[in-house]
């Protein structure tokens, strides 16, 4: 009798796993479910467990598989996991973007999203926690990370690259004690900020007082979109690492951008620096620049400029400038 050949010995030389390997991977409609809702999520295993309301122990079979099957890409964040969809390259590109394309083809079931709406409630309460009760000292703490004159400098450095500034909208998310509020008003002709912290509001109230170009509004980007405002500029500065999905909160912003319109953004490159998460309410630790980018590309934004900043303590920012594509 022919020994059988370890499906390892035919995979492809480029790394690429075999087809039965990636075949098997596919062939359960859990594994396809998983998949599907990490389209534009990056969960660890215990969110994961909550969502498809599963023991750790009967998910992690599968999430193994579709790591194996380079489906799957996981991350350690200290004694945490994460895991994302990984990016379709090499050889099976073309066969793995079309299969990701058929699953993405059928809607998340609402069971899932109710799901995954649980899993960032809970993201957005330990957020929202942590700001009423840092308000006080959330710029010194955040300094031990990145400077904020140097990514507020490199904000304003793209903001003037804006057309007819003078007259622009600017919608600021997330604009914390309001230290960029003014320069924005100096520049532009009206300028909203927009925070979920009750606590940071009252803080950039107290120093916009006298700036008659200034609306503060409380709550959220998604809030904005039933008012059917539109804005030249959207800016987002050390945002998105608070949020409890990322990719959303780009949606919304690309939403709300007039046709050509540009959207701001300043972030942490990903790190390992845990003690980020206790100190400055982090719930991410930092993205790749190609992450924001695909987020960016599917909400209909484009890549028009970025700086990389070196920080203290080892860590980077990345200040991104993308424009709204005018035939969206």
């Amino acid at each position: 009798m022919t020994p059988a050949i370890p499906l390892a010995s035919i995979a492809p030389a480029t790394g690429a796993p075999a087809l039965p390997i990636l075949f098997k991977a596919l062939g359960d409609e859990l594994r396809l479910q998983v998949l599907r809702l990490l389209k534009d999520e990056s969960l660890n295993v215990s969110e994961l467990c909550e969502v498809f309301q599963l023991k750790q122990s009967a998910l992690s079979h599968h999430l193994k598989i579709l790591v194996q099957a380079n489906l799957l890409a996981r991350k350690k964040e200290g004694t945490v996991t994460f895991y994302r969809r990984e990016v379709p390259e090499g050889v099976q590109e073309s066969l793995l973007a079309e299969v990701l394309r058929q699953i993405d083809a059928t809607a998340l079931s609402p069971l899932l999203q109710r799901g995954l709406l649980r899993v960032q409630a809970v993201r957005e309460q330990h957020s929202r926690a942590f700001f009423r009760d840092n308000s006080e000292r959330l710029r010194e703490q955040q300094e031990l990370i990145a400077s904020w004159e140097d990514y507020s400098n490199a904000t304003l450095h793209l903001l003037e690259r804006t057309d007819n500034l003078a007259d622009a909208s600017v919608l600021e998310i997330g604009p914390g004690d309001g230290s960029l509020l003014p320069a924005l008003a100096e520049r532009a002709g009206s300028v909203t900020g927009l925070d979920n912290s009750e606590e940071m509001l009252a803080l950039a109230k107290a120093r916009t007082l006298r700036l008659e170009n200034v609306v503060l509004v409380f709550g959220e980007a998604e809030g904005l979109l039933g008012d059917q405002r539109q804005f030249d500029v959207v800016i987002a500065n050390m945002v998105l690492h608070h949020t409890p999905d990322p990719a959303a909160l780009l949606r919304a912003a690309g939403q709300l951008l007039v046709p050509g319109g540009r959207i701001i953004i300043s972030e942490l490159c990903a790190h390992d620096q845990l003690w980020a998460r206790e100190h400055c309410g982090d719930l991410w630790l930092g993205f790749e620049a190609g992450q924001l980018s695909d987020w960016a590309q599917a909400a209909g934004l484009e890549s028009r400029a970025e700086l990389f900043l070196a920080q203290r303590n080892g860590f980077q920012i990345q200040v991104r400038l993308f424009q709204k594509q005018t035939n969206k």
